[in-house]
């Protein structure tokens, strides 16, 4: 059986790897892809922070919902990320599925920025 601690750590280092895709998709102009791995850095910090609190879930939904009443209404991270989590994943929506609309430079910049922060402050809480 995984010992929860290393689940968390695996979530993170996902994250991260996530992240670092993210990165390398903005450079390779990939606008659609380094959204979605932006995205998907944060839903694999969240669902560390979660499991944190001995949570998992099953859904994207669930999994943000549960993030925004644990960890946004209790006001542990700012009110601000819940909007950030919820547009990267609207965003990932459309950069994954949508055949005609695609993410530009500003968007796909913005999303990795606000997923870098977010990622970093749930390492950050994680690791005290």
């Amino acid at each position: 059986m995984t010992d929860k601690k290393d689940e968390i750590e695996a979530l993170l280092n996902k994250s991260e790897s996530k992240l670092k895709t993210a990165r390398i998709d903005f450079d390779n102009g990939q606008f659609d892809d380094s959204v979605s791995r932006s995205y998907y850095a944060v839903y694999h910090a969240i669902s560390a922070a979660l499991l944190s609190k001995d949570m998992a879930f099953s859904s994207h939904s669930q999994t943000i919902g549960a993030f925004n009443k644990e960890f946004i209404k209790t006001e542990i991270w700012p009110k601000e990320f819940a909007g950030i989590i919820q547009g990267l994943f609207e965003d990932r929506q459309i950069g994954d599925y949508d055949a005609i609309a695609n993410i530009d430079e500003k968007t796909a910049k913005d999303n990795l920025n606000n997923a870098a922060k977010i990622v970093n402050k749930i390492k950050e809480f994680l690791m005290k």
